[in-house]
């Protein structure tokens, strides 16, 4: 048997240029590439990176469905490190519950098939989602707000906790900043999630919410507010 050449070799440092070869090059010539089309997949790549999606295909089809219609884009906005206590797949995370805030906050009402299909685009854990409808007892029109905030109880476990990634999701302050938010909007959303609650007697809330207005200024409301005031938690 003869030897075998260099460009034969597949772990020789010779490497062919096939780009080089005339076949090749007399097919390119007649080859169209769109000129937008390297950005797009730019984009789509470093949106792809930041997301983490586990379902990179379902993940994709709903990217390309929501630019080709000029819809937000399932795009976290910076990659988000999993804690070292975390899971593999921790389901909900802030900036997933902000993206699926950026598409739904417009409508104020949505449906159950909207919301599973955004969900399943983000590939998150369905049983997660039926808890949550499942704690809010939501017909097929779910008022979008009300199902946010249960969200943002799964995310933090107390209303407290609760209320801290509220401010975070809703404020339009700059990151690191004092994610402050409309008096109003945290006062429907923490009547809500206490109401549900059951256990937290009105005149605990009423004396909350006096307390909070009474701290914040110009009518917006920051997490340094409520923490310093008397804890937000039913009894002991």
């Amino acid at each position: 048997m003869s030897p075998m050449s260099e460009d034969m070799v597949p772990n020789s440092r010779y490497v062919p240029n096939i780009f080089q070869h005339p076949l090749f090059c007399k097919d390119l010539r007649h080859i169209n590439i769109p000129p937008e089309l390297p950005d797009i997949l730019k984009q789509f790549t470093k949106a792809a990176i930041k997301t983490q999606p586990h379902d990179v295909l379902q993940w994709a089809a709903d990217y390309f469905s929501a630019l080709s219609k000029g819809q937000d884009l399932p795009v976290k906005e910076r990659l988000e490190m999993p804690v070292a206590t975390q899971k593999a797949d921790t389901g909900l995370t802030p900036d997933l519950l902000k993206i699926l805030h950026q598409q739904f906050a417009p409508k104020e009402i949505i449906t159950k098939e909207e919301l599973l299909q955004k969900w399943k685009d983000l590939c998150l854990p369905i049983e997660q989602l039926d808890t949550i409808l499942a704690l809010g007892n939501f017909s097929e029109n779910i008022t979008w707000m009300q199902f946010f905030a249960l969200g943002c109880s799964a995310l933090g476990g107390t209303i407290t906790s609760a209320l801290k990634h509220v401010c975070e999701i809703l404020t339009e302050d700059p990151e690191g900043g004092a994610a402050q938010i409309p008096f109003d909007t945290f006062q429907s959303l923490y009547t809500y999630l206490a109401h549900l609650d059951g256990e937290i007697p009105n005149e605990q809330i009423d004396s909350f919410l006096h307390s909070l207005e009474e701290e914040c200024q110009g009518g917006m409301v920051q997490p340094s507010n409520f923490t310093s005031l008397h804890s937000a938690e039913k009894p002991e």
